[in-house]
């Protein structure tokens, strides 16, 4: 039992060693690089709020920086690649050469390949893995009281997934939008993604916590929210009991200053005509979906462990554009998935041709390890991959452009969110543009000076750009 004197002492020294913390944090310079999804840059905007909440002084310069956080993806070859160049990258300005003392590297990538990343990599001082972005704090403590010497590596990769590390009063990357985490991991166990074995299974947050963050978005003057999640329509199913996105959606809608409500990655059996009749109802809601739906053949479907098939695809699209014939529709496919013959990609082109999805992106299959399709057998050449890959984008283009031409002479609300390079335009985006993975809109303002984040009334007036269109205001 410690005496009232010892306790004081031990207050007062606790006090002082806290007060000299944040002045050595305040001296250290950190900047966050975010790779990947938005999911990643949510968690890089928590992680930046932690760091500067604790007193450290985050910036935008990794040569200027002491610390550097590379928030990684690791869900396709392509993706670890470029995580990877990037902390390349960052390590040629690692002391001596540069700054920069110390790297940190989170995210997917650190979990799936922590001891690989710090044996083959060994500019890189500590990894964090999905579940431990709340640890951000105490890992650059450590680091940083070791700036003069060789640290041990930190190796913070147990667990997975989870809500812990979120922040409701975030600093937001632009005051245009935000994106808002509805839900963590994946249900879903298709055989070429390995999500599940990076993110864990699907954890829906609590609606309370979802609305509470999207009333303080919308008392600093956003007033676009992005939905967020592996499958925004399996939310509530497992805390709830059902899907209810359809419920959060109105929840959602009763905040003042929110004006549009974006929903992304919902999977086609999701679409259910609750949610399509809401979003169809509800004004704040933008008739926008993206799903993606990985194939256009059955056969390849069914051994993607996908449960869409190619009738499900077709009723809900139907049943989409009938409720919402202005609905904008975004996609993914994948080509080269071990198996796919000629005739089922040629069948998954014609249904492209037949659906008329206004966006669409493409990847080509990657094994992934841990997956049922890393060594399914007749895996399908480079060559072949590369060569469906641009039939498919050639094919897209003449869909997207015929689906931009229906916008000529309409009008619709752009929320401004930049200027361009040459200041000559405004860059902005109506409903029908995603953020990040969608085209734009240039905007010519006649006369008002916009600002960013608002919502103006805009006249679309060239569309024969391949993917952006041109706008005045009115």
């Amino acid at each position: 039992m410690l005496t009232r004197q010892a306790r004081r002492l031990l207050i007062c020294y606790n006090s002082y060693i806290m007060e000299n913390t944040i002045i050595v944090r305040q001296n250290i310079k950190i900047t966050l690089l975010a790779l990947g999804c938005s999911k990643n840059l949510i968690d890089c905007e928590n992680m930046s709020t932690e760091l500067k909440s604790a007193g450290y002084d985050v910036i935008n310069s990794v040569p200027e920086s002491d610390i550097v956080v590379i928030n990684t993806c690791g869900f396709i070859e392509s993706a670890k690649k470029e995580a990877i160049d990037a902390i390349l990258d960052v390590a040629d300005y690692k002391i001596p050469e540069g700054n920069v003392k110390k790297i940190i590297v989170s995210g997917c990538l650190s979990q799936r390949y922590p001891e690989d990343i710090l044996k083959e990599l060994p500019e890189v001082d500590a990894v964090l893995g999905t579940a431990h972005y709340g640890d951000i704090v105490s890992v650059a403590d450590r680091l940083a009281s070791e700036f003069d010497r060789d640290s041990e590596k930190i190796n913070l990769t147990s667990g997975v997934g989870g809500y812990k590390h979120l922040v409701k009063e975030r600093e937001l990357s632009t005051e245009a939008y935000a994106w808002l985490k509805i839900g963590e991991g994946c249900l879903h166990r298709c055989a070429f993604c390995a999500i599940p074995l990076i993110r864990g299974s699907f954890i829906s947050r609590p609606m309370e916590d979802i609305v509470e963050e999207a009333k303080i978005i919308a008392s600093r003057g956003v007033r676009e929210i992005v939905l967020a999640a592996q499958d925004t329509t399996n939310y509530g199913i497992e805390l709830y009991k059902e899907r209810n996105l359809t419920g959060l959606l109105k929840a959602l809608s009763e905040i003042d200053g929110i004006d549009l409500i974006r929903v992304m990655y919902g999977y086609m059996d999701g679409i259910t005509p609750d949610l399509i009749k809401e979003m169809a109802n509800n004004p704040k809601v933008a008739h926008y979906l993206d799903i993606p739906i990985q194939h256009g053949c059955d056969r390849i479907l069914k051994a993607m462990y996908r449960r869409d098939t190619v009738e499900l695809i077709t009723s809900r699209l139907e049943m989409i554009r009938r409720a919402m014939p202005d609905c904008i529709i975004r996609t993914t496919v994948m080509v080269g998935f071990p198996g796919e013959t000629e005739e089922d990609f040629n069948e998954l082109k014609e249904n492209l041709k037949k659906w008329k999805f206004d966006r669409l992106g493409c990847f080509m299959f990657s094994p992934e390890e841990g997956t049922k399709a890393y060594d399914m057998p007749d895996q399908i050449d480079e060559e072949t991959k590369q060569r469906r890959y641009d039939e498919i984008y050639a094919l897209q283009k003449e869909i997207s452009a015929e689906a931009s031409q229906k916008r000529l002479g309409t009008v619709t609300k752009v929320n401004i969110c930049s200027v361009s390079d040459d200041g000559i335009f405004y860059i902005g985006r109506s409903y029908g543009e995603s953020p990040e993975v969608d085209p734009v809109i240039y905007i010519a303002s006649q006369e008002e000076e916009l600002k960013i984040g608002d919502f103006v009334d805009c006249r679309i007036v060239d569309c024969s750009d391949e993917y952006d269109m041109t706008a005045v205001t009115i």
